[in-house]
């Protein structure tokens, strides 16, 4: 039996179709490599509640189910949106938080300057 030649039975009707016959998909369209929860953590460094709200809002690849317990991302996107992020940030298009005031603090308050 020639082993390059498969055949599959259909479960429409009992007419056997020949796989070696069908054209080969894309390379991206035969593996989506996805990542869990753990991974991406590793990628990307924010809380998982900032992720969902950034997720929310449209700012950060949705994930998906493949389960009722296991929740995954694409990891083309996730790298796609770390690309522009980084892109975004070279270009001083992302703003930066302002850095608190100090002096506002109620435990450990600044010393006024020792005047002299």
């Amino acid at each position: 039996m020639n082993r390059d030649v498969r055949r599959i039975k259909t479960s429409s009707n009992s007419e056997h179709c020949d796989i070696s016959a069908r054209q080969p998909l894309p390379v991206s369209a035969q593996y989506q490599r996805t990542v869990r929860r753990s991974e991406l953590r590793q990628m990307v460094p924010l809380a998982d509640t900032t992720i969902y709200e950034m997720e929310r809002r449209g700012d950060f690849p949705r994930r998906f189910n493949l389960t009722a317990r296991c929740v995954v991302w694409d990891l083309a996107e996730v790298e796609t949106w770390l690309a522009e992020r980084r892109l975004a940030s070279e270009q001083a298009q992302i703003k930066r938080a302002p850095s608190p005031d100090v002096r506002q603090r109620k435990t450990r308050p600044v010393k006024s300057p020792v005047s002299s």
